[in-house]
């Protein structure tokens, strides 16, 4: 046996006659299909041309990310905006409500001040017309006792005043009137004064200027009594004894005899 009947041949077998045929005849048929299918075609058919997506570039990458960055601090301050406006709202209106609730509770306590000023006012004004009621209705009293027992009628000067404004009770009450039917309280006095011979001022404050003044306990007959003050007085009459005056009180009522708490004189005068 040879040395080299047992190593291996390298080479590659040889294919089969009728493999190598089959092999050419497929082949074969692919290049005639081939060219029936080149020969079909239209002679003016365009070439077939690939299309291809373009992708973003990373400049537009850059740019878009930057608007959105831009936007989105944008938005963040409207946002910081809106919260520091609504803060700043929310504490003006506490603000407000503060100095409101402090208006509202000063000014109740100054109405407060002014409902007990006038409370006291009027409780001071009551008792000095109460203690006014009492004076003169003593005055009134000890008045009457006096005229019983002849201590307070009138004589002179003062009986001729006193009888001319009595004799003038029921006549009318006219501003500025000055008779011989007609008065104003003023003038009815001067008129009256005038029958003793004294000229008197025209007006009622003038008119209470004069002569001294008196306590209303201590009227006489002919005294002028005022109401007002002494040198502003708004209203005279002539006290005719009894706890009773003579005066022209208003168109209403006309000259009249009153008593002195009917509706309490001032103050007093004498002129006599």
């Amino acid at each position: 046996m040879s040395q080299t009947a047992h190593i291996p041949s390298h080479r590659k077998p040889r294919r089969s006659a009728s493999k190598l045929a089959f092999r050419a005849g497929v082949a074969g048929g692919v290049f005639s299909t081939i060219a029936v299918a080149g020969a079909a075609a239209p002679a003016n058919a365009e070439p077939v041309t690939e299309k291809t997506l373009e992708m973003p570039t990373l400049g537009s990458l850059d740019a878009d990310l930057a608007s959105a960055v831009s936007a989105s601090a944008e938005a963040s301050q409207q946002e910081a905006l809106d919260q520091s406006l609504a803060a700043q709202e929310n504490t003006a209106l506490k603000k407000a409500a503060a100095d409101a609730k402090k208006a509202k509770a000063e000014a109740d306590r100054k109405a407060e001040a002014e409902r007990a000023e006038k409370a006291r006012a009027e409780a001071q004004e009551r008792a000095s017309r109460t203690a006014t009621r009492t004076s003169l209705s003593a005055a009134s009293t000890s008045a009457s006792a006096g005229d019983s027992a002849g201590s307070q009628v009138a004589t002179g000067s003062a009986a001729a005043i006193v009888a001319f404004a009595k004799a003038q009770i029921g006549d009318a009450y006219v501003s500025g009137g000055t008779g011989p039917n007609s008065w104003d309280c003023s003038g009815l006095v001067q008129a009256a004064y005038r029958q003793a011979g004294i000229d008197l001022p025209r007006i009622s404050s003038d008119q209470s200027s004069m002569g001294t003044s008196v306590s209303l306990s201590d009227l006489q007959p002919g005294d002028v009594l005022y109401w007002g003050s002494r040198s502003g007085s708004y209203h005279v009459a002539i006290y005719v004894g009894g706890g009773k005056y003579v005066g022209a009180q208003n168109p209403s009522t006309g000259v009249v005899e009153r008593d002195l708490d009917w509706d309490p004189p001032s103050g007093a005068v004498r002129i006599l």
